[in-house]
């Protein structure tokens, strides 16, 4: 099993392009859809045939109940979630031309930022053969402290994942530790942009050997349509990209992460410090996950794929 820590957001998107969006006295439409990035990474894990199970923090409200039933229906085991009083986080995402998703947060006061030292017990992540956290739920106060100190217990039995997934209208460039973040985690996934938000001007092996000497043994650095750049203890490879005709990009990174970690532990490196693992393996969990993130840019929202559509058509990312 992989259990994954984090949060759930709706996302909302408008119904109309954005060139007609001048009111008119009619206000607004809005198509809701279960997002987040730990969720998401979840759900893909899911549907590729890797047992996951998330930890959240659930709201009552209708959004929650969107979200239960969308990680249900894709096989995710909710028994390490928290049924959660506040609200749910809501985000307004406006598409450009190329399909990349611009947020607006509504998040003060939401349930996923609002863990505990007393929710978080190991009970809570079993017998994970990896804990995958990141993004908003290692950033945002109250709760991070408490996920922070959950996962570098947890690294004592389990492979530990990081994506910082960047969010730069909801936390500062200093809330993101990713080196003392290394010091405990095995395993670092980052977008180009997170990374140029993150260290500005330094050249992607340069950051890469940096966190490598923090402590992260696998770092991959996801760069589009320009493929990845997979690095294992400073070793590296340049791994390419499908060609898709891409809806949106929405999900992308997180369906990345999942096809990375399904295909590791598929081939049985995760439950330790990836021991044994190559970089060629490495380049091919990568080549793999850089499929399933194709495809879930071949349709609206996130939503990745089952691994019916990948061995449907092997050799073509649709």
């Amino acid at each position: 099993m992989i259990a994954v820590l984090g949060e759930c957001v709706a996302d909302a998107f408008t119904t109309r392009p954005s060139a007609s969006l001048d009111g008119g006295g009619r206000g607004l439409e809005l198509r809701v859809l279960p997002g987040g990035g730990p969720a998401n990474t979840a759900v893909a894990l899911a549907r590729l045939g890797t047992p996951a199970r998330f930890l959240g923090r659930l709201s009552g409200d209708v959004f929650g109940g969107l979200f239960r039933g969308h990680l249900a229906a894709s096989g995710v085991d909710l028994s390490g979630c928290v049924e959660a009083a506040e609200p749910s986080t809501l985000a307004i995402a406006a598409l450009d031309a190329d399909g990349r998703a611009d947020y607006t947060f509504y998040a003060e006061g939401a349930a996923d930022w609002q863990w505990s030292r007393d929710e978080l017990t190991p009970a809570r992540v079993g017998a994970a053969a990896c804990l995958h956290t990141g993004s908003l739920a290692l950033v945002r106060a109250p709760g991070r402290a408490a996920v922070e100190e959950f996962a570098r217990a947890a690294s004592a039995h389990a492979t530990i994942s990081i994506d910082p997934n960047v969010r730069p209208s909801l936390a500062a460039k200093d809330d993101y530790q990713v080196a003392r973040w290394c010091s405990w985690a095995d395993i670092l996934r980052l977008s180009d942009d997170d990374l140029e938000f993150l260290m500005p001007g330094v050249s992607q092996e340069h950051a890469c050997d940096t966190w490598h000497e923090a402590g992260a043994r696998l770092v991959v650095v996801t760069r589009g349509a320009a493929g990845a750049l997979v690095s294992l203890d400073g070793e590296r490879i340049a791994v390419p990209a499908p060609e898709v005709e891409v809806v949106d990009t929405v999900g992308a990174g997180d369906s990345f992460t999942a096809g990375l970690l399904h295909h590791l532990h598929a081939g049985g490196h995760l439950g330790g410090r990836l021991d044994g693992l190559d970089l060629a393996t490495a380049a091919e969990a990568a080549a793999f996950a850089a499929r399933v993130a194709a495809l879930t840019c071949s349709v609206p929202g996130a939503d990745p794929p089952w691994a019916t559509r990948l061995t449907t058509h092997p050799d073509h990312p649709g």
